[in-house]
């Protein structure tokens, strides 16, 4: 068998800016320290001529990790991800809304106010 059936590596990805990613900090990793996986978003992205950098914001501190991270060590958090629960909510059921998060149960329950009258048009005072 050789070797190379035995590493899986992703395709090489181009992020764009405001993309939400998994970045795991290689350096904590090898060295066998806790916190070096965390989800961020794309503040910046370039081309250094050989591939792509980037400059990430750390969501939960906040925290910019400036422009040498490279996209090995990054994976796009797909949006239909964090909408799942929106895509599949059994809206028929008595508790459909148990599982939803509240941000999911305000933006469904907008869309169906929207859809059930008609829409106001916006009044300019003059």
């Amino acid at each position: 068998m050789s070797t190379d059936t035995c590493h899986r590596t992703a395709a090489p990805t181009i992020f764009k800016r405001d993309d939400f990613v998994l970045f795991r900090d290689p350096t904590l990793f090898w060295m066998g320290k806790p916190g070096h996986t965390f989800v961020c978003r794309v503040a910046d992205a370039f081309h250094t001529g050989a591939e792509y950098r980037y400059t990430l914001i750390c969501l939960s501190t906040g925290q910019r990790i400036n422009g040498s991270v490279r996209g090995d060590y990054m994976r796009l958090l797909p949006p239909a991800d964090a909408m799942r629960d929106i895509d599949i909510a059994p809206l028929n059921a008595m508790d459909a809304a148990d599982d939803m998060t509240p941000a999911a149960v305000a933006w469904l329950t907008s869309r169906t106010t929207t859809t059930n009258q008609r829409p106001e048009v916006p009044y300019e005072h003059r």
